[in-house]
């Protein structure tokens, strides 16, 4: 799960096309690779085997600032834990 930290004023909102995972991310740009689908890089490849390919499935869905970052933040939270308040 990702989540920005308190005090944070920018952030953007992402949802991505192949898991239809939504998050939060402090870099805003027009797509990212996911975090839930998306493939890390190996960095102990051997020197036959290729690098992977990340592909940017995730896209802005809209950008947040103010008091917007802090409410997605808490509604997505209550989303995943399925409405549970004592974990915030």
């Amino acid at each position: 799960m990702f989540y920005v930290p308190d005090g944070t004023e920018q952030c953007g909102f992402y949802e991505c096309s192949e898991c239809g995972s939504r998050f939060l991310d402090l870099r805003i740009a027009p797509g990212l690779v996911c975090p839930y689908c998306g493939e890390e890089p190996d960095m102990e490849l051997g020197p036959d085997d290729e690098m992977p390919a990340m592909t940017e499935s995730a896209k802005l869905i809209k950008m947040l600032e103010g008091e917007d970052v802090e409410k997605y933040d808490t509604l997505l939270s209550l989303a995943i834990t399925g409405g549970d308040y004592n974990w915030i």
